[in-house]
């Protein structure tokens, strides 16, 4: 496909760390790249050749090997690679081709090489030193825990033959483990067990389950690693492990496990999406996030790569839904376009998100069409996103309010009133809608509106000194010494609230700058980076305030992945016993700096910070 610069520039615009490039360097940037079309199978390049430069994938999915040909990993669009041989000697030091039809980005190497040394948000994105490159799916050094069946299926000693069979018949599964008195494993019994060991013996169907069933089978602990099952399955032939804490059953890892392992990743789950017919089917693929997300932590990934995977399956879910909608309602009767605020639109949501939405629709939209194919499509699009686990707003900041469903000159009234008159809900509405992202529908009717309303608040004093107030609501949880102050009552007493007064007051201060600074970015590291660039923040104040926001997202995210684990749904309240007294010391550091940065901006000092 062509694709012209306006294309091309509204895409960089939406990839991170391109998105945190001044618009200069952003037209210099679509001058240059090429644009190239690809057959599936198509090869891209082979092992050793010399890089035209850095790949992005603007549309398809592509495959990654090694020189040997075992596949690595599988991008979709915005995934970027050829970085590695492009920070070495030029020279490809991996094998790509087209997994389907596809349209890539090249960024020459010599534009690449320059972004590297003169822009820290690029050289940070790519700095080798981060964990930003892991596989995807590293079976072979991921904890057993992240990837076993945790509840697995179990049966008493003394259990007929005939029982074992249609339990397993019942719930679909080739393995029961068989315990004793005390719940501690005795043995297991496969289907091979009783085609082989039964019939094939001709057994009669009362025969005790300990006749037939291996007793004392291999085992290991949850603290092993993908590589220890995978070896023990191949030297004893075997297809099930069960896992163990001294004899107590924790859980069993079957060959199906494995495969399942392998194919979590945002990737497959972002074509399965593609490919789905109704909400259901899509809330079968995000059901499996809460797994992604720990496998995406176990991994080594740095949060802000975690919430952008993740969250590009909720723009993706929210698209597949457009679409069906359509399907439904038929063609839109005038151009719309769906954007998303909060969490979904700054491209930071994580195992627990509800939804933000609104409808922008062109200014020829008549009022029947407004409340009725509009209001029918805000409904079964926000109705399939809470079916696919992204709740309902509890604010109602949701497309099926009419209130968020207007023509473009509506909502440009909106943001000149709650500029000229920052009351209370202007500024709550405010720090909501600045964080607008658009997600699908026509591109244009988001265009220049977010670049004029910025000029129109950086320029109003009043407004912005309202923003700020209203952006030191949420502080750290600080007591008067510092310490760490939890919750005092209530269902989560005791612990602290990761996302209110832990990433919360981050994303608030990060939203000021964006807005003194006029920086377009939404993205709370993308606007702390080009804070830091513009002069908004200085070095060592935005030095110490990514450092703490990286700390309190990591944290945060490592306490989701661990409920996952121990499965429990993920929420944002932690347990300070949780941390160890190095981690705990180094979490209260964090929020101090944050305290001293909010605390800078309510004096009028950001910039010194």
């Amino acid at each position: 496909m062509s694709l012209s610069p306006e294309q091309i520039l509204r895409f960089f615009k939406s990839v991170h760390p391109y998105d945190a490039l001044s618009p200069d360097v952003q037209a210099s940037l679509v001058r240059d790249t090429e644009v190239w079309t690809l057959q599936e199978g198509g090869s891209i390049y082979e092992f050793g050749s010399e890089l035209p430069g850095l790949f992005i994938i603007y549309e398809g999915a592509v495959e990654i090997r090694d020189e040997n040909g075992s596949v690595i990993s599988r991008l979709s669009m915005r995934n970027s690679f050829g970085e590695r041989g492009l920070l070495l000697n030029g020279r490809a030091v991996t094998q790509a081709r087209a997994e389907e039809a596809s349209t890539l980005l090249v960024v020459p190497p010599r534009m690449f090489q320059d972004l590297i040394q003169n822009h820290s948000a690029v050289a940070r994105f790519f700095d080798r030193g981060r964990k930003v490159n892991l596989p995807q799916n590293d079976l072979a050094s991921s904890r057993v825990e992240t990837f076993m069946t945790r509840t697995p299926l179990t049966c008493c000693l003394g259990t007929t033959v005939q029982a074992a069979a249609r339990q397993m018949r019942d719930s679909s599964v080739s393995s029961l483990c068989v315990t004793d008195e005390n719940g501690d494993l005795a043995g297991i019994v496969t289907l091979r067990d009783l085609s082989g060991k039964v019939l094939a013996e001709g057994l009669p169907i009362e025969t005790a389950i300990e006749k037939v069933m291996t007793s004392d089978p291999m085992t290991l602990a949850p603290s092993a690693i993908g590589s220890d099952v995978l070896h023990l399955m191949m030297e004893r032939r075997i297809g099930h492990v069960p896992i163990v804490e001294g004899r107590r059953l924790s859980g069993i890892v079957t060959q199906t496990d494995l495969t399942r392992f392998q194919a979590v990743n945002s990737a497959e789950l972002v074509s399965e999406i593609t490919r789905a017919q109704s909400a259901e089917d899509i809330a079968k693929v995000t059901g499996r996030i809460p797994k992604l997300l720990v496998q995406l932590v176990a991994g080594g990934r740095r949060h802000e790569v975690v919430t952008r995977l993740i969250t590009d399956i909720a723009d993706t879910a929210t698209r597949r839904l457009l679409g069906l909608a359509e399907q439904e309602l038929g063609p839109p009767p005038v151009p719309y376009l769906w954007l998303a605020c909060g969490s979904q639109g700054r491209q930071e949501q994580t195992g627990v998100s509800d939804q933000d939405n609104c409808l922008f629709l062109d200014d020829g939209v008549s009022v029947a069409d407004r409340t009725g194919y509009f209001a029918d499509l805000a409904r079964l699009v926000t109705d399939g996103l809470n079916t696919c686990g992204y709740v309902y707003c509890p604010g109602d900041m949701m497309a099926t309010n009419p209130r968020w469903c207007q023509p473009i000159h509506v909502w440009k009234n909106y943001f000149t009133g709650w500029i000229h008159t920052p009351d209370p809900e202007a500024q709550m509405l405010s720090s909501v809608m600045f964080d607008l992202r658009p997600i699908g529908g026509e591109m244009s009717l988001f265009q220049n509106l977010q670049a004029e309303t910025l000029e129109l608040a950086s320029k109003n004093s009043i407004f912005v000194a309202h923003m700020i107030a209203n952006s030191l609501k949420h502080t750290p949880p600080l007591n008067l010494l510092r310490g760490l102050a939890t919750i005092r009552s209530g269902e989560h007493k005791n612990s602290l609230d990761m996302k209110l007064n832990g990433v919360v007051p981050v994303v608030d201060l990060a939203r000021i700058y964006a807005l003194r600074g006029q920086i377009t970015a939404v993205n709370t590291r993308a606007r702390l980076v080009e804070a830091r660039e513009t002069g908004q923040l200085s070095k060592s104040g935005a030095g110490d305030l990514l450092d703490a926001y990286d700390l309190i997202a990591e944290t945060r995210l490592q306490h989701q992945a661990s409920l996952v684990k121990s499965g429990q749904a993920p929420d944002n309240f932690l347990l300070p016993s949780a941390l160890s007294d190095f981690e705990r010391s180094h979490l209260r550091d964090a929020f101090v700096v944050v305290k001293t940065m909010q605390s800078a901006v309510g004096h009028g000092r950001g910039m010194l910070g």
